[in-house]
């Protein structure tokens, strides 16, 4: 790691400890760098330059494409967030009566809602935090009527991280879709979605890829994305979307036919010059080095008396999440006393989440394990 070139990405504010990337997450310089020079575009020459404006749109196409190993950028479509992404597979698949999908019980509310509000369609909500193996009891609850299997790559408020190349060959076998919430994974952990056989992908750009809240990664695969109905139209969302005077036009093949109006540049810009930081530096040792910020954190909460984690220990089922208890303690009003410590975190699913990145110094992980242990 080039520790100089990540102090200057970084300029944290005196005194703050942030630990919260599973919720927002700050932006790198070059993000902000990105955003102004853009904005210093538009002032001075409008949408002259709009064709440069397109390239860096291709160029992160290419980006997404590589982060997630998709066989084509044509696979690849920019949305607002996670919750639309998951609404067009969910309200574009062609539902039967007693049609149903399975997932966790413990989904944030993007990975289940979309699903829940399709009529006659029946949703199983998997409770895996006790289970040995959550993909035995995930498989264990589809059946012949399964017509999904959404999860979240790594749960929100525990931090589990589920095996999805097996559940990703059961679906297979079974024919059943397979639909990966992944924005608690990508920029944490690697994720091929070739590899785990994923119909669709989706991730916001705002936790651990460190971008712009309003863009999403939508990942559709092209054996299954014209199954899907559109509910959306627009001039881009078409074949020849430059032809204004077309008076007849068909969706897009590739997965542009999700979006259905005007790009958000700003969002583009930045979020291809946070990702630019990640091929610099590299995907697996960014991984590494967030898999020992987090050894740090579970070992030092173990030192702390009442500490109880609820993330596993197993390197393999976890990823950037820290989620525990502290017993016999209100932990939102826990909450707030670290928030008003200048220490940055969440309160998920009744306990504490700690959630650092690669570049999170290990005095800020050692110094707010000092202030929870004088919390407490």
């Amino acid at each position: 790691m080039d520790h100089a070139l990540i102090r200057a990405e970084f300029p944290q504010a005196p005194g703050l400890i942030y630990l919260n990337h599973a919720a927002v997450a700050p932006w790198p310089r070059r993000a902000w760098e990105a955003v102004t020079t853009f904005a210093a575009e538009n002032v001075v020459h409008g949408s002259s330059r709009h064709q440069l404006f397109i390239k860096r749109e291709e160029r992160l196409r290419r980006q997404l494409q590589e982060l997630i190993n998709a066989p084509s950028t044509d696979d690849i479509a920019l949305l607002k967030n996670t919750s639309e992404a998951i609404s067009v597979v969910a309200s574009g698949t062609r539902w039967e009566q007693g049609d149903n999908v399975v997932t966790t019980a413990e989904e944030f509310p993007s990975t289940w809602i979309p699903w829940d509000a399709q009529p006659g369609l029946s949703l199983r909500q998997v409770d895996i935090r006790d289970a040995t193996l959550p993909e035995e009891a995930l498989m264990a609850a589809c059946d012949q009527r399964t017509r999904v299997l959404a999860v979240s790559s790594v749960q929100f408020s525990s931090g589990i991280r589920l095996e999805l190349a097996a559940l990703g060959d059961f679906c297979a076998s079974r024919n059943i879709l397979f639909c990966v919430d992944a924005i608690q994974s990508l920029g944490a952990c690697q994720l091929d979605a070739q590899a785990i056989k994923a119909h669709f992908v989706m991730a916001d750009g705002h936790k651990w890829l460190l971008g712009p809240e309003g863009l999403a990664l939508f990942y559709a695969q092209e054996a299954v994305r014209d199954e899907l109905r559109l509910h959306q139209h627009g001039w881009r969302m078409v074949e020849g979307p430059g032809d204004y005077d077309a008076k007849s036009w068909r969706p897009a093949r590739s997965a542009r036919r999700f979006e259905p109006g005007s790009p958000n540049m700003l969002g583009i810009h930045s979020l291809s010059a946070s990702l630019s930081l990640f091929e610099e530096l590299g995907y697996k040792e960014i991984e590494a080095a967030l898999r020992a910020k987090v050894s740090r954190l579970m070992a030092g909460l173990a030192n702390i008396d009442r500490a109880r984690l609820i993330t596993p220990l197993d390197p393999r089922r976890r990823a950037g999440i820290v989620s525990f208890l502290i017993e016999d303690a209100d932990h939102h009003a826990l909450h707030r006393q670290l928030l008003e410590k200048q220490v940055i975190c969440s309160c998920r699913g009744g306990a504490l989440r700690f959630s650092p990145h690669f570049y999170t110094p290990d005095q800020d992980i050692d110094k707010a394990l000092d202030i929870l242990a004088l919390s407490i």
